[in-house]
């Protein structure tokens, strides 16, 4: 059976604070620890009142200390907005904490609008364009250790020593990441549920351009979808209200907190928005146990992912943990769940 994990960007919820989205992050990663999730991923995201935590590493430590057996990583790292040193030592320190359990999952861009982009990297040193190859070789560099004779960061040690980086991960919504990761052989995900770009075409060329490198011996590709599951199709639906109306406002630059399904059903929308949503119900999975069975098993073949990594935007937490029981039981995960 394909592996099944958990993407969450601590939503905040209408009527509730953003405090309030970090201690539900923390509730649910609680909740499907023992479920057979194999990961929870926290994303990174900067002012945007609809996300409530910009630091998944410290979200990521927080998690990691509140469950047991589930991994728990970035989704991701935008790294353009860290130096690599600052992301190593942090993802060193929670593997020490945490051996064994740390994803360290990168993106190129920003989380964020222009001008915030600017304040995040304005007392960085500006090296022109796109620098996330750069970034990315040096952050792979801190671990190795192989920065040519004579470089002055030779003589930096990064702490703590001896423990490892964790599992690399490249993250993308375009095949450009996917390529990438193949090339340099990290695991590889694929954001299918924002991307305008075709999952499939990005999942089959990071595989098939995959070279074995110290990072990981074989590929592994994760695909990330959003998905809300209900003891019925027509429950689920219900609950998806909430997440189209939120797509619809973010379209229009608009990153309101998550609508409840009440607010979305009183919305008045256009023929022209219906018909928005309508075309973007290819990135949005709803339905029962057995119909997000049938359609994500269908989507996890075609791509070959290794994994599918669940982002579910529900308003009402309890339905949204019930979303994740639900899933793990049409997947059947507590086979495989630890004691």
């Amino acid at each position: 059976m394909i592996a099944i994990s958990v993407l969450d960007l601590s939503f905040v919820i209408a009527g509730a604070s953003p405090a309030q989205a970090l201690q539900d992050s923390i509730a649910l990663a609680r909740h499907v620890d023992g479920l057979g999730y194999t990961r929870f991923w926290l994303a990174e995201h900067h002012a945007l009142p609809s996300v409530a935590s910009p630091a998944p590493e410290i979200m990521i430590g927080q998690i990691a200390a509140a469950t047991r057996h589930i991994r728990v990583g970035s989704g991701g790292i935008m790294l353009p907005n860290h130096a690599p040193l600052m992301v190593a030592e942090r993802f060193k320190m929670l593997e020490a904490l945490f051996p064994g359990r740390i994803d360290l999952g990168l993106g190129r861009a920003p989380g964020t609008d222009g001008i915030t982009a600017q304040a995040l990297r304005r007392r960085q040193v500006p090296l022109g364009g796109d620098d996330f190859l750069d970034r990315l070789q040096e952050l792979m560099l801190w671990e190795t250790g192989d920065f040519p004779a004579g470089h002055p960061f030779r003589s930096v040690e990064v702490m703590p020593s001896g423990a490892p980086l964790p599992p690399l991960f490249l993250l993308g919504s375009s095949d450009y990441s996917a390529h990438l990761a193949g090339r340099v052989g990290t695991g590889f995900a694929f954001a299918q549920h924002f991307a305008a770009f075709d999952s499939e075409a990005a999942m089959l060329a990071y595989r098939r351009g995959f070279r074995p490198s110290r990072w990981r011996e074989r590929p592994h590709a994760i695909l990330a979808a959003a998905a809300i599951c209900a003891e019925t199709d027509a429950e689920a639906e219900r609950l998806a209200l909430s997440a189209e109306l939120a797509t619809l406002r973010r379209e229009r630059g608009e990153y309101l907190p998550l609508p409840s399904p009440q607010e979305a059903a009183a919305y008045p929308f256009s023929q022209a928005e219906r018909a928005r949503l309508e075309r973007g119900r290819a990135r949005l999975h709803v339905g029962s146990p057995e119909t997000l069975r049938a359609r994500l098993g269908a989507l996890a073949e075609v791509t070959q992912a290794d994994e599918i990594m669940v982002f579910s935007a529900i308003h009402d937490q309890v339905a949204r943990r019930r979303s994740y029981t639900l899933l793990a039981e049409a997947f059947g995960l507590g086979e495989g769940a630890k004691p």
